[in-house]
């Protein structure tokens, strides 16, 4: 397996989880503090990273949540947001123009903000009120479990949460199994698609973000190919009828709620898509995670999956994934 650090998986994983006790003491806090709603704002990937989460919040309890990219939120402005809000933000770097700028936003409008860090003293890190730091740490989505999974426990949604946050403990070593597992597969898209002018990205419910982030981020962003992202009922409204032979379709299915949505889409691309690929997270053993958890880790287990995706193509392109022509290099 090429650019598979197995040892640096299972060290990042505990670094993250070994925050458990502070991570938990900041959602104690928040609900202390009371709150009514929760928002979710940043740029890019980061946003689409958080997305799974909106959708727990909104499936798991009534507490209002919403989620607005922070360019969108500086121009157009949230008249949903004050001092009830919950603001959660996220950056790997820390000085993204647009979340910083969102940031300064939001504080002022009262909300309390807590980010998920990939780098200790940063301008995100600074404004937030609160601050998890996993630096290169895989899953950082292990923060937003614990803090959000305590938060839905806190408020009465989520009885099963200790449990679930003990078993955490165990994901970094199930989604090293996940990735071994899952190379082949990942292997053998690289090498088929490498040269596609096009790809066709298909997700839904906790995927969505995922799949769309990794559409954009990696295929586009990263390795400069082609592609349409697309959730699952969506695809029905318009995107249908760019199926034709020879057009690569590829499918990320959820274990959670919205299964059935890509079930129709699967049925669809079966018969009319002579180049169809499906990524489905229930493909792949968790040691240590009980099944009633598995739909709520559908998009750290397709990130794991897609992440050996992403390696192959890197290194069967010999294109490197931090090559950029324009994000960070030019005025914009």
């Amino acid at each position: 397996m090429i650019s598979f650090d197995e040892q640096a998986i299972m060290d990042n994983g505990a670094y993250i989880y070994a925050q458990r006790a502070e991570i938990e003491r900041i959602a104690d806090e928040v609900c202390s503090q009371g709150f009514d709603s929760i928002f979710f704002t940043s740029s890019g990937g980061s946003l689409a990273m958080m997305q799974p989460f909106d959708y727990l919040v909104s499936t798991m309890s009534d507490i209002p949540a919403q989620s607005q990219i922070s360019a969108d939120l500086l121009t157009a402005g949230n008249r949903r947001i004050g001092k009830g809000t919950i603001a959660f933000m996220a950056s790997k770097s820390g000085d993204t123009k647009e979340t910083v700028a969102a940031a300064k936003a939001v504080k002022d409008a009262g909300c309390t903000i807590i980010s998920t860090l990939g780098v200790e003293n940063s301008p995100l890190g600074e404004l937030s009120d609160y601050s998890v730091v996993y630096k290169n740490g895989r899953p950082m989505e292990m923060v937003l479990y614990l803090l959000i999974g305590k938060i839905l426990n806190n408020k009465g949604y989520f009885d099963e949460y200790d449990r679930f946050a003990d078993e955490l403990a165990n994901l970094p070593s199930a989604l090293v199994s996940v990735g071994k597992a899952a190379d082949g597969m990942a292997r053998e898209y690289a090498l088929k698609h490498q040269n596609d002018p096009y790809q066709i990205w298909i997700g839904s419910g906790n995927l969505w973000g995922p799949t769309y982030s990794f559409a954009m981020c990696v295929l586009e962003e990263s390795q400069w190919l082609r592609t349409k992202s697309v959730s699952s009922p969506e695809f029905f409204h318009g995107t249908i009828e760019l199926v034709e032979p020879g057009v690569c379709v590829a499918l990320a299915m959820t274990e959670a709620q919205t299964r059935p949505l890509d079930e129709r889409v699967a049925r669809f691309c079966n018969e009319y898509a002579d180049d169809f690929t499906v990524f489905d997270t229930r493909d792949y053993e968790l040691p240590g995670i009980s099944d009633e958890f598995r739909w709520m880790l559908s998009p750290v287990v397709l990130n794991a999956v897609l992440s050996r995706v992403s390696k192959n193509f890197e290194q069967i392109r010999d294109h490197s994934l931090d090559i950029r022509r324009y994000y960070r290099k030019v005025e914009y």
